[in-house]
């Protein structure tokens, strides 16, 4: 239940910022819920990637065009700026190499959408510290054994990776306990937040 609500939260900030009749492109657009939301409120042209055969067949019976498509590798296909957002969702520390789709992502399009769980949050060090056990938050809700996630990162990883490789952040909003509270973290997001979402795009000049 916890889940399904902290994605319909993340979900609807992220509509918020796509405008309308837009293009858009999802990797790793799982069901494909977001681009099928998308298009009901925003009349965007969408189009999911993913890789698998289950999640590429939930799309169709959406509606929602789908490719299946590994995202690590082969996106240099597609050409530079061919969509205005790229939307990467609860996907990037699932990905083999996460640089590369971020490199991709500002390429691709305009702008760029990026959500991930913050591993630094408070209550995942407080889990680890106490237990000692891999950490399971509402943003974390795996086993060690069946997790997806492969290459967590923290808020302050993000950051500084864009800073190094050439990318903007235009903005930012953070989460905790599945509701957005910008309020409440008084510069210490990367302690605080328990979600994040960037936009980006390329540096320019």
């Amino acid at each position: 239940m916890y889940r399904e609500i902290y994605l319909k939260n993340l979900y609807e900030e992220i509509i918020a910022l796509i405008e309308q009749g837009s293009r858009v492109l999802d990797l790793g657009c799982g069901d494909g819920e977001l681009l099928h939301l998308l298009m009901e409120r925003r009349n965007v042209y969408g189009l999911g990637i993913d890789i698998s055969t289950d999640e590429v067949l939930k799309c169709i019976k959406k509606g929602v065009s789908v490719i299946q498509e590994d995202i690590d590798e082969g996106l240099e296909k597609i050409k530079d700026d061919s969509y205005d957002y790229v939307i990467v969702s609860e996907t990037l520390q699932t990905v083999k190499k996460p640089d590369y789709v971020l490199k991709q992502i500002v390429r691709l399009g305009q702008y760029g959408i990026v959500s991930f769980p913050n591993f630094a949050y408070l209550g995942t060090r407080l889990s680890f510290l106490f237990k000692g056990k891999m950490p399971k938050t509402g943003a974390l809700p795996f086993e060690w054994y069946n997790t997806p996630n492969i290459h967590l990162l923290t808020i302050k990883d993000f950051k500084e990776f864009c800073g190094n490789n050439g990318i903007e952040i235009l903005k930012e909003i953070y989460f905790r306990h599945g509701s957005k509270d910008a309020k409440a973290f008084f510069g210490l997001e990367n302690l605080l937040a328990e979600e994040a979402i960037f936009v980006i795009r390329k540096k320019r000049g």
